[in-house]
This record gives C-alpha cells, sequence and structure tokens, in this order.
C-alpha cells in the first residue's frame, strides 16, 4: 500500500503525524498549510487528504472536518518517515545512575527502572516478568493528554494494570518479543474503550527470567523520543542483571 503514495503525499502524510502527535487534535488543511511549508495549496491539500483517506492512511472522525492517521499511517511513520530522537550521552548516564545501586536485585532493578523510564518519558511506564510480577509508575502522567479525560478510557487501562494477568498477556502473549522494539495500538488488542491508547514495548532476559518494559500513553505518543529510551532502558536492564 506504501508504493501506492506519491512522494507529496508521503510529505503530506508526515506533516499530518506530526501535527496530530503535536495537537492531539483531528488536523485540517488549514492547518498543514500554516505550519507546512508544503508549497502547495489548501485545496491541493484537501484533495490529497481525501487520497490519503480513500487509501487507508486517514479517517474522519464523525464529530469533525479534520482527519486524523489509521494504525496503518502510524505504522509506515514510525518505519519509514519519523525522525528517531538520540538520547544523549548525559541521559544516558542519568538513566544509568538512577538503577546502579540496584543491579544487585532483579525485583528492585526492575522497579526502579519501571520509575526512572515514567520520570524521563512523561508517560505511564509499565514492566512485568513471566513470572507474573508487575511494576507500573507515572499514573499521573496519563492526565496530561486529552484521549484519558474520557472516564471509561481511564477505567480500561487502569483496570488492565490491576489485573496482572492481563498485563502478561500484554507483554508476552500480544507482543511477539521478535523485534527489539514493539509497537501496538488500543485498536489491534480489541479491548474494550483501548482505541485511544498506543503502547511501546522491548522485551528481555532479566536473570533467569523473561521480562518487558514499556510505555503507555495516548496512540500518538512521541514516538520518536520514547522507541529509543524504550530500547535504552531495555538493553539496560539485561546488560546490569546479566552481571548481578
Amino acid at each position: 500500500m506504501e508504493r501506492e503514495l506519491t512522494d507529496r503525499q508521503t510529505q503530506l502524510l508526515k506533516a499530518i503525524i506530526d501535527e496530530y502527535i503535536s495537537s492531539a487534535e483531528p488536523v485540517g488543511s488549514l492547518a498543514i498549510e500554516q505550519k507546512y511549508n508544503l508549497g502547495v495549496s489548501p485545496a491541493t491539500i484537501r484533495n490529497e487528504m481525501v487520497e490519503l483517506t480513500n487509501k487507508g492512511f486517514l479517517r474522519q472522525p464523525h464529530t469533525s472536518a479534520g482527519r486524523v492517521p489509521t494504525p496503518h499511517a502510524m505504522k509506515f511513520y514510525i518505519n519509514q518517515l519519523m525522525e528517531e530522537k538520540t538520547l544523549s550521552v548525559t541521559d544516558e548516564v542519568s538513566a544509568k545512575e538512577s538503577v546502579w545501586d540496584s543491579r544487585a536485585d532483579v525485583d528492585q532493578l526492575m522497579q526502579e527502572a519501571t520509575k526512572s523510564l515514567a520520570q524521563r518519558s512523561n508517560y505511564l511506564a509499565v514492566a512485568s516478568t513471566d513470572d507474573g510480577s508487575v511494576w507500573v509508575y507515572g499514573h499521573g502522567h496519563i492526565f496530561d493528554n486529552p484521549e484519558f479525560y474520557n472516564y471509561h478510557v481511564c477505567q480500561s487501562l487502569f483496570s488492565i494494570l490491576d489485573e496482572h494477568r492481563r498485563v502478561r498477556e500484554l507483554f508476552f502473549e500480544r507482543l511477539t518479543g521478535l523485534s527489539p522494539i514493539e509497537v501496538l495500538f488500543g485498536e489491534e488488542l480489541g479491548w474494550e474503550y483501548f482505541e485511544p491508547v498506543g503502547l511501546v514495548a522491548t522485551r528481555f532476559q532479566v536473570g533467569d527470567r523473561k521480562g518487558a518494559l514499556g510505555v503507555i500513553g495516548p496512540y500518538r505518543l512521541d514516538y520518536a523520543s520514547v522507541i529509543p529510551t524504550v530500547r535504552y532502558f531495555g538493553n539496560l536492564i539485561q546488560e546490569l542483571s546479566s552481571h548481578a
């Protein structure tokens, strides 16, 4: 499907997704024309947005004239269009220092890593091991995002976090473990009221157990920052626990 996009459509799609991640609002042609120098008229932008909708990359919420990206578009963006941010040496050193004193105890290491990930990402951080242990930090960050002003969305998310069985299912059944970083959207999970939710997670070996760590937030997570941060913490846990 990606090959069906023209260069202009690809450029426009990236602008729309960047704007959606930033604004949390359905994106209209006027916002794109005013903020992104695409060199085309608003009418052309509108026509191309219709084409992107027809091709399954955008959809139109019934309450808005704007468009939002589909899961297919978000995966395309993450895999091919997004410019991933690099963690600074300072950030890496700070992250390592935050968990260093816990390296001899796997459970303590998982706890401190989850807390540190929540603080650094400004999202909800969740970790689990395949024996059923679960760690969750950063609940307050959820309410920084308008998607979670909906009572039913919050209730669904928090009820899942309270059931360790569901967290294990998420990390060790829904994630394949075949890729260093995996992205899942609530829409793909099929859980009630989970459509606005996004997850970035990584799997790793922690001592003699399998472990997983991830960030949960809105569907429009800041993937460019979250992905390298989650990847770094996963590698750090595996490295430190292997020397414990």
